[in-house]
């Protein structure tokens, strides 16, 4: 989310958004001081000051502001900067504002806009701008720990670049990461004591460390001229895992991830992402937020009726959790309807011999643990209704790979089915819309990876539109 913010379309984008508020509190400001003058009513007095001159003196001013917001770097919300430093470059931004502003008083032939408004602007403007950036500050802070969070990092060396690399990472001021240790292959280099404690295992292993537990970056150290093939297993083991790689220096040769020049610490790195990582994330949130809101106010009542009946006609609690695996493998806790009996998860193991889907998932379309009203909510897709809760909470999205259980997650056995956890799970998906339970597991992974490499704000929106008819048919549905 962070390499988001500093995406340069992002900052763009918000120097004019911090210009437009600028706009703004200067076009309040001239309506206030002639609020007297005003006997054709607003409409009517903005109207006759609709002029060619007056709309080019407006997108100088608007262009200019951007410029100076751009200049004092007030282009991204300043997380860890001290927020009265943050305030000295919004009235620098602002008073350099109100210069241009005096554009429109030196051009006024109707003696509307006076000096005056200028100087009411100025206090105005950096309140206003003040406020926005401490609720963008409040709102960025919270997108970041739910979308970043503590990331677990591995370096991929053992020679003195790896030994390097990680003392600059354990000596850096960052507490958002954890140094889970060093993997290398034996090549008959000197290894130091303090990494040969943290080795963690060989290339070879690589893999399955990055299948087996949550890793969310790779740091590779390794040499480049002697240890070329290496890095090249390295970084194709990332991409078929899902992870995000970094190397030092040298352009190397990638199938799936973006290549993204960036500063770590003291060294320049190249960043190979397997996912989009763009202004448009804080997009797809925005619209999580929104879409949870709207489905909890929509279906509050429907869920205590669903809940009511839920604890009417079975034993136990009225919703189901469990433990699901969501992004970069983090557990977090789902929230379903629950349509089994109480003890569903301790019957499954007898159940086994009957799994009808082929891999490591687990589906029986008459499983005898569902309930009469619970097969009803799950041709429906009613009992997923909690999981706006999840939206909410930013563990889940609206679209994107179903969360699976720790069961089926055990059970993987290929690299490649870890990269649906490069992003959040999500409510629907294009299995969800594809056949649900009719697809086999292997085409269903393929829909997930698919979603994952094509992923748009368009698609997710096309998806959501499509969710609709394919729950009201109630296609698959187990």
């Amino acid at each position: 989310m962070l390499s988001a913010i500093n995406n340069p379309n992002f900052r763009r984008v918000s120097a004019f958004v911090n210009a437009t508020v600028v706009l703004l509190a200067l076009l309040g400001v001239f309506v206030a001081v002639n609020w007297d003058q005003m006997a054709a009513g607003l409409g009517g007095f903005l109207a006759i000051r609709i002029t060619v001159k007056n709309l080019l003196l407006t997108a100088i001013f608007l262009i200019c502001s951007a410029m100076a917001f751009r200049i004092f770097g007030l282009t991204k919300p300043s997380l860890g900067v001290p927020f009265r430093k943050d305030a000295v470059n919004v009235i620098k931004a602002c008073t350099v504002a109100s210069v241009f502003a005096l554009l429109f008083p030196l051009t006024s032939h109707t003696g509307a806009f006076t000096q005056r408004i200028v100087i009411y602007f100025l206090p105005t403007a950096i309140i206003a701008c003040l406020c926005g950036r401490l609720v963008a500050r409040v709102f960025s802070e919270r997108i970041a720990r739910t979308m970043d969070g503590r990331r677990d990092l591995i370096i991929v060396g053992s020679g003195p670049r790896a030994e390097n690399l990680y003392r600059r990472v354990r000596d850096s001021n960052q507490q958002d990461f954890r140094f889970l240790g060093f993997v290398d292959s034996p090549n008959g280099h000197a290894v130091t004591a303090e990494i040969r404690r943290q080795m963690i295992g060989t290339l070879e292993e690589l893999e399955g460390i990055l299948m087996r537990q949550p890793v969310d970056g790779v740091l590779i150290a390794l040499p480049a001229k002697s240890c070329y093939s290496q890095i090249q297993t390295a970084i194709g083991t990332c991409e078929r895992a899902g992870v995000e790689a970094k190397y030092l220096s040298d352009i190397f040769e990638v199938s799936l991830a973006r290549p993204t020049f960036e500063r770590d610490q003291d060294a320049s790195v190249v960043s190979l992402k397997v996912v989009h990582d763009d202004a448009r994330l804080l997009v797809k949130r925005g619209i999580d937020i929104a879409g949870a809101l709207f489905g909890l106010a929509l279906f509050g009542l429907p869920m205590l009726l669903i809940a009511a009946a839920i604890r009417l006609t079975s034993p136990g609690p009225a919703l189901f959790t469990q433990q699901r695996y969501g992004l970069r493998k983090r557990r977090f806790r789902m929230y379903k309807f629950r349509t089994m009996v109480p003890d569903a998860e301790k019957l499954q193991a007898a159940l086994e011999w009957q799994n009808e889907v082929q891999g490591p998932a687990f589906k029986i379309r008459n499983d005898p643990r569902i309930t009469p009203l619970g097969r009803f909510l799950r041709k429906t897709s009613l009992d997923e209704f909690p999981q706006f809760l999840n939206v909410l909470r930013g563990e889940m999205s609206l679209v994107g790979p179903r969360p699976l259980p720790e069961r089926d997650v055990s059970r993987f056995d290929d690299a490649s089915l870890m990269r649906r956890f490069s992003v959040k799970p999500g409510l629907t998906c294009l299995w969800q819309i594809n056949g649900r339970s009719n697809t086999d597991f292997e085409d269903w992974a393929a829909l997930d990876l698919k979603y994952i490499d094509t992923w748009s704000l368009s698609l997710d929106l096309r998806i959501l539109v499509r969710t609709i008819p394919a729950v009201i048919r109630g296609t698959g549905a187990v």
